[in-house]
Formats: structure tokens, C-alpha cells, sequence
């Protein structure tokens, strides 16, 4: 589903470079639940805003479902990426004076779907996330944790081939820190693919896999004691 190869990404000035991502080559599979760690500076978030198409790079390929994005001007980007990608950030970034339906509304009206198929998917993943009895509720009556789950019905709602989490848990207590990262997998488990960033080497553990980067290369590390000290850098 992704593939990357030999992603290089140089930061330049008038004086100094900066070497975000060395010769960076990973494949994710369809159906994966990635964990990506690593210390400050390593590369995750240059990492993640490649694979989402925010950012382009200085050399290497990427292909996204089969395609290669590695050349698409802007209108293509953002295309493929309204159509194929999710994401969930660290800062809910819901809309303070939209209900809940309409902040999961916005990008779908981006998209252009009819008000029918619109109500469809919104009452779908407000349903999904246990939240179809407040979708007329502001932000500001809900939990931290009940407003991540709208960011994530608000990412869903789209249907994205994939999902891109960058600390999706970082603002939110451990209990629903847990919560969150319950329904995360189970929305994996229903077959969407996931790539998450993550400090947390506890909610690291509940991806099938984990991806340590360190000075803006990649390597795979099993879910033991190892992944604990490679996290702890």
C-alpha cells in the first residue's frame, strides 16, 4: 500500500543543511497497524508529513496504492490525499461553534457528496466512535477523550484507504488515552491501515508493528525489552 524508497529530505538555508531523512525505504502493508518511534529531531514528523503528501522531498520514490506521487503538482496532491488519507493529530482541531455533526461534515463538503450521502457517513462514524446520541453537541460539552473520537470520525468519514495518527493520544489522561487507542485498533482491525506516532512505548506495543527512526533512518524493532531501551533512546 506505501512504498517508500530512498527517501531523502534536506532542509537548506543560506548556510547550513539539514539532513531530516537519509536514504529512508519502508513498505507498509494493506491491513498494518505501524507504530513509528524515535528521540526528538530523528525524523518522525518529516516522515509522517511525506507519507500524507503536506510536504514533498529532496529525492526517492514514493508510491501510495500503486501509484507513484512522487511528481504530482499540488492539485494532485491534495486530491489523492482528500480521497486516500485520514489524519488524526495531537490537538483535536475540531471548530468550537460547529456541532459535532458539522465538524465531521466539513471535509465531506470539501469532497463534494451529496447532503444524503453526507448524513449517511456522518451518522455512520459519529455511530462507530459511540458518540450518534451527541453528534448536535459543541466541542466544549465533551470530554478530551470524547473529542479525539470525533477527530477520528472526522477522519473516517472520508473512508481513507489509510490513517495517519501523529500522537493522537498526547493531550488526553492515561484512561482515556486507553480508550482512544482501543478504538484505534479496532478500526484496524476492521481493516483500515494505520501509521501512528507515538512516545508511548506501552500504546507503541499495540501495533503489529514498530518502526524506530534515528537520525532520519528507519529499522523494524520487535515488541520486547528492546523496543522499551530503543524508545528510551
Amino acid at each position: 500500500m506505501l512504498s517508500m524508497q530512498d527517501i531523502s529530505m534536506v532542509y537548506r538555508t543560506d548556510l547550513v543543511e539539514t539532513h531530516a531523512l537519509r536514504d529512508f525505504s519502508l513498505d507498509v502493508a494493506e491491513g498494518d497497524f505501524v507504530s513509528v518511534t524515535g528521540p526528538s529531531g530523528s525524523g518522525k514528523t518529516t516522515f509522517l508529513n511525506i507519507a500524507g503528501l503536506l510536504e514533498q522531498f529532496t529525492k526517492g520514490r514514493y508510491e501510495l496504492d500503486g501509484r507513484d506521487v512522487s511528481s504530482l503538482s499540488d492539485a494532485q496532491r491534495s486530491k489523492v490525499r482528500n480521497e486516500k488519507i485520514g489524519f488524526i493529530f495531537q490537538g483535536f482541531n475540531l471548530i468550537p461553534d460547529l456541532s459535532l455533526y458539522d465538524n465531521v461534515d466539513v471535509p465531506l463538503r470539501y469532497r463534494g457528496f451529496s447532503a444524503a450521502e453526507r448524513k449517511r457517513r456522518i451518522e455512520h462514524v459519529l455511530d462507530l466512535v459511540g458518540l450518534g446520541s451527541r453528534m448536535k453537541h459543541l466541542p466544549s460539552q465533551l470530554s478530551g477523550g470524547q473529542q479525539q473520537r470525533v477527530a477520528i470520525a472526522r477522519a473516517l468519514s472520508g473512508e481513507p484507504r489509510f490513517l495517519l495518527a501523529d500522537e493522537p493520544t498526547g493531550n488526553l489522561d492515561s484512561q482515556m488515552a486507553l480508550s482512544v487507542m482501543e478504538l484505534i485498533k479496532q478500526i484496524n482491525d476492521q481493516g483500515t491501515t494505520i501509521i501512528m506516532v507515538t512516545h508511548d512505548p506501552a500504546l507503541a506495543g499495540m501495533a503489529s508493528r514498530n518502526i524506530h527512526i534515528r537520525d532520519g533512518q528507519v529499522s523494524d524493532v520487535e515488541h520486547d525489552t528492546q523496543l522499551v531501551a530503543a524508545i528510551a533512546g
